[in-house]
């Protein structure tokens, strides 16, 4: 029986434009190429979670415009369960507007559209769907009060909570940490959050250190190509990252969080799950896109075996 990961955040389309480089402040620089990709935080590692082995259902909000419908039959092809994915009269779809230079870089801006009605009453309104999961994940790309409210939610009935800090720019509320089992920020995430830099391993395990010390009980940074940092109270490791030639690193750390918690839910050890994530992760950087560049399970095992 398939594990229940079940997936509380955000869908946007990304509007994909590929550049020599960013550009500066009043420039405007000719692109190479556009596309339009499903993505958002929550739907990606939706995405990811589902092609790596998970039973996966998705709480959300997306707009009664064609982007909307868009992307949630992206989702019912991958097998996902979309009961709690409501569209909402007279609002646009979330986009992601997305740049990405010759040397995999990416900058984004996001307009929340829909992703801003996911209320906690929304959330209230599919508690079965929660009830169901083995592990629940949120980001931050959807009101507040409403994460922190699926957070405590999650922990009430004894789930395995994972929150991705995604986009975060300053220090989480108090008393969310203490519903967190696993709390996997990135190098600049991790810095917001603890208000320290986070520039070295050694610095990555300072900030990890203050954040379990804030609550959390568990900490994962990734730290792009060099890898992640596992912080449990214990002490900490690090995991090196699989080497690859990177495209597009746009969905790289949905994919991780996607695939670690598919292994997770499956009852995989933690060091493992962690591993399983970054081979994913690092496929995925081959690959441009978001949704797209997510591998399925059965190459992330041949990555491992090779």
């Amino acid at each position: 029986m398939q594990a229940k990961v079940v997936v509380i955040g955000s869908l946007n389309m990304d509007l994909v434009t590929r550049a020599e480089r960013l550009p500066r402040a009043g420039e405007t620089l000719i692109g190479r190429s556009f596309g339009t990709v499903p993505g958002g935080k929550g739907a990606n590692q939706a995405v990811a979670a589902a092609r790596l082995g998970a039973q996966v259902s998705m709480v959300g909000c997306v707009g009664d415009d064609a982007y909307g419908q868009q992307l949630r039959d992206a989702l019912l092809a991958e097998g996902i369960d979309c009961q709690a994915v409501t569209a909402v009269d007279g609002v646009s779809s979330g986009v992601a507007l997305i740049v990405v230079d010759d040397s995999s870089q990416n900058a984004i801006v996001i307009v929340a559209g829909g992703n801003g009605c996911l209320t906690t009453e929304v959330v209230k309104g599919f508690d079965a769907v929660l009830q169901a999961a083995d592990v629940i994940i949120c980001q931050l790309e959807v009101p507040l009060e409403t994460v922190g409210y699926a957070l405590k939610r999650g922990r009430e009935l004894g789930k395995t909570v994972i929150l991705n800090p995604a986009p975060a720019s300053a220090p989480l509320p108090a008393d969310w940490y203490a519903s967190i089992d696993y709390l996997i920020p990135n190098e600049s995430e991790a810095s917001a959050l603890s208000g320290l830099p986070v520039d070295s391993q050694a610095s990555a395990e300072a900030a990890a250190s203050q954040l379990m010390a804030a609550g959390a009980g568990k900490v994962i940074i990734t730290l792009g190509a060099q890898g992640s940092l596992f912080a449990d109270g214990q002490g900490f490791t690090h995991f090196p990252a699989p080497k690859v030639q990177a495209l597009d690193t746009t969905a790289a750390g949905d994919t991780f969080v996607g695939g670690f918690a598919a292994a997770l839910a499956a009852g995989q050890a933690e060091a493992e799950a962690i591993r399983f994530g970054q081979v994913a992760a690092a496929l995925s950087v081959t690959r441009a896109g978001a949704q797209p560049s997510i591998p399925q399970l059965s190459e992330v095992q041949g990555f491992k075996l090779s």
